[in-house]
């Protein structure tokens, strides 16, 4: 019973391992990178397309393949790559070398694989040399129409262009470009080269004007990085200094604040004694005024009132003798005058009756004319007489009077002058005290003493003003006197002397 079971057991086993291999001969599964290209008896699909090509094409899964009776190859639908590398003609007859590359793929659809399949199924690896070949005409055609310029600048162009102008064949081969790439364009002549020359010189001029810029912002950055250093140090070396004066300046004041405070209280003393010397001068102008000033000031009020009340009263006398005299000439000229009229009418009556008489006689017209005339003269002569001693007589009382008037000034010139000094005596007092006006610091050895002599010294002026004064008078009453004796002289004389007086 146990062999039977083992028997059987093996037998499934067997079975099993049998329709594994079987299995794993028969069926083929698609990668997602390829396609089953499956041809044979019954290789066929739902597809429209793929009956009528006559082979079976399965992509991403799997399907069972007798073998025997049907074949199952595979087909690489993932990307390829090729180089180009091309030598042209430009439009411009310039020739180029033109190096890209090409990355293409079998198309997904079943009519790329389908061409694909029965162009490239057993000569895959000759799809690189198919392309490039495909690649290489399109790209001599193209290029032959552009120029030089247009290949450098617009190179987007010249790839659209010839996939443009490859798809109709790629489709055909049941490829698909996914790109391609002009990697670079050389000549032989040199064309590019110079063409970019210009360029390139503009660029370095401008990449050399650039440099020289950030060379002078960078050498002027520096600078102005030194001059804040060195400023820098500066204020660091002037703190330092000034923080250095002033602990001089300490240990200065520090070792002078003995000395200091000596010469402090001395100087407290001076300004105390000149406050003290202030206050005995203060005392003395107080004296001086209460003392000196106010009783002088009296006294010279009484002399020169007593002085003008003399001379007023001499003077009144004087104009009223020179009234009297006046009046005393002027009635003798009156009579002089008079008598010289009855002179003059009498020999006028006198000549009108010598005419007559000579009328009368028969001397003629001729002879009273000439006693007529006589006549006349002779009063004219009388009245003119007259006259001249009315004025004498006037002249001479009026000589009189002035003579008067300058003898009462003469006799009271003292009185006047004493009235002029009282009256500017504050005016001769402040005169005399400007001495003192510029003297910024004064010290009196004798206090209150020393004081009152440099004011009694001050005030002497006037004393010294009236003694001048008194001196000039004298000296001038004589040549006054003298021009007195005449009537012409003795006017400005007395002239003198009122404006001396006033």
């Amino acid at each position: 019973m146990s062999t039977e079971i083992l028997v059987v057991g093996g037998v499934a086993v067997v079975a099993v391992i049998v329709l594994i291999l079987l299995f794993k001969a028969i069926w083929r599964v698609a990668e997602p990178n390829e396609a089953l290209i499956i041809s044979g008896l019954g290789a066929h699909t739902k597809n429209e397309l793929a009956d009528s090509l006559g082979f079976k094409i399965v992509t991403g899964k799997g399907t069972a393949v007798l073998p025997g009776f049907q074949t199952a190859r595979r087909l690489r639908l993932d990307s390829r790559a090729t180089n180009l590398q091309v030598n042209c003609v430009t439009q411009q007859g310039i020739p180029v070398q033109v190096r890209g590359v090409i990355i293409y793929k079998v198309g997904d659809d079943f009519t790329s694989i389908a061409n694909a399949a029965r162009r490239f199924l057993d000569q895959q690896d000759s799809m690189n040399g198919a392309i490039h070949e495909l690649f290489t005409g399109h790209l001599r055609s193209i290029i032959g129409n552009l120029t030089v310029e247009d290949l450098i600048l617009n190179r987007e162009r010249l790839t659209s262009e010839t996939r443009s102008s490859a798809a109709d064949e790629m489709s055909k081969l049941g490829l698909v470009v996914d790109s391609l790439q002009i990697q670079e364009i050389e000549d032989e002549t040199g064309y590019i080269t110079n063409l970019g020359k210009p360029h390139a010189a503009k660029i370095a001029a401008a990449a050399r004007i650039a440099e020289a810029q950030r060379d002078q912002e960078a050498t002027e950055a520096e600078q102005v990085a030194a001059a804040k250093k060195a400023a820098a140090v500066r204020e660091s070396q002037i703190q330092q200094a000034g923080y250095q004066a002033e602990v001089d300046q300490a240990a200065a004041k520090a070792r002078q604040a003995g000395p200091l405070s000596e010469a402090t209280a001395r100087q407290e003393v001076v300004v105390q004694e000149t406050r003290a010397a202030e206050l005995e001068a203060q005392l003395a102008e107080q004296r001086l005024q209460s003392q000196v000033r106010k009783p002088a000031d009296a006294k010279a009020y009484e002399t020169v009132t007593l002085s003008q009340a003399e001379r007023d009263a001499r003077i009144a006398q004087a104009e009223a003798e020179a009234r009297e005299t006046e009046l005393r000439a002027a009635a003798q000229a009156s009579q002089v005058k008079q008598a010289a009229a009855a002179d003059a009418e009498s020999v006028r009556v006198r000549g009108e009756a010598a005419a007559s008489a000579t009328k009368a006689t028969g001397l003629g017209e001729a002879e009273a004319a000439k006693a007529r005339g006589l006549a006349e003269a002779e009063a004219a002569k009388a009245k003119g007489l007259a006259e001249a001693e009315a004025a004498k007589a006037k002249g001479l009382a009026e000589a009189d009077a002035i003579r008067a008037r300058s003898e009462a000034l003469r006799e009271n010139q003292e009185a006047v002058i004493a009235q002029q000094l009282a009256e500017n005596w504050p005016q001769i007092v402040e005169a005399g005290s400007k001495a003192f006006g510029n003297v910024d610091h004064m010290v009196v050895l004798n206090g209150a003493q020393g004081i009152e002599e440099m004011l009694a010294k001050a005030l002497t002026l006037g004393g010294t003003g009236l003694g001048l004064a008194r001196s000039l008078l004298a000296g001038g009453a004589p040549a006054a006197a003298k021009d007195g004796a005449s009537v012409n002289g003795a006017e400005p004389t007395t002239k003198n002397a009122i404006d001396a007086a006033s």
